[in-house]
């Protein structure tokens, strides 16, 4: 189904990571407000077996999903937290030895049909992305803050992603409510 809108980005920071043993455990899921878009690109590895001059077999293996995040703001507390950052008096200080947490990523999107595609992300870092800013010339042109990210399968149980379609309201409340909650 066609996608036609995208609203309601909230991230999590995963404040226990997960083991081969143990489920991670994340924080508070926590909004941003004006998201404009999201790009999730997944590398997918190939590769064919031949014998008798024909593919005799393929494989496939999911690797890393890069994300691009493109927001109308994204407030210095909330930059902070997915890049690993502190604020000291009101001003983001960022450090060379900062490390990133590993967070999980929800939205949702307006299906063609009125139905509602609810999205999450489950283990990812965030990294410092190219700034392009430039002067404002004889039209306004918008240039909004870009991070990007890459995310990897869960240790425990494999899963990278869950998605499902709803029009019930009530998906949405425990949608958001954690990570793990669907």
């Amino acid at each position: 189904m066609a996608i036609i809108g995208l609203r309601r980005f909230m991230y999590a920071v995963m404040t226990t990571e997960d083991t081969a043993t143990s489920a991670p455990v994340y924080g508070t899921p926590k909004r941003i407000i004006g998201i404009n878009s999201i790009d999730i690109n997944p590398t997918v590895n190939k590769a064919n077996l031949y014998g008798d001059d024909i593919v005799l077999a393929t494989a496939s293996s999911l690797g890393e999903i890069e994300v691009t995040i493109d927001i109308a703001d994204l407030p210095i507390e909330d930059l902070a937290a997915l890049l690993g950052h502190t604020i000291s008096d009101g001003v983001l200080v960022s450090k060379g030895s900062d490390s990133a947490p590993y967070v999980a990523i929800m939205f949702e999107s307006e299906k063609h049909n009125g139905e509602t595609r609810y999205v999450k992300l489950l283990k990812g870092k965030f990294s410092e992305s190219q700034e392009t800013i430039n002067t404002r010339g004889d039209s306004i042109e918008y240039q909004v803050p870009r991070i990007t990210g890459t995310f990897v399968s869960r240790t425990n149980d494999s899963a990278w992603k869950h998605t499902t379609d709803s029009t019930d309201t009530a998906v949405a409340t425990t949608w958001y409510a954690s990570v793990d909650k669907q």
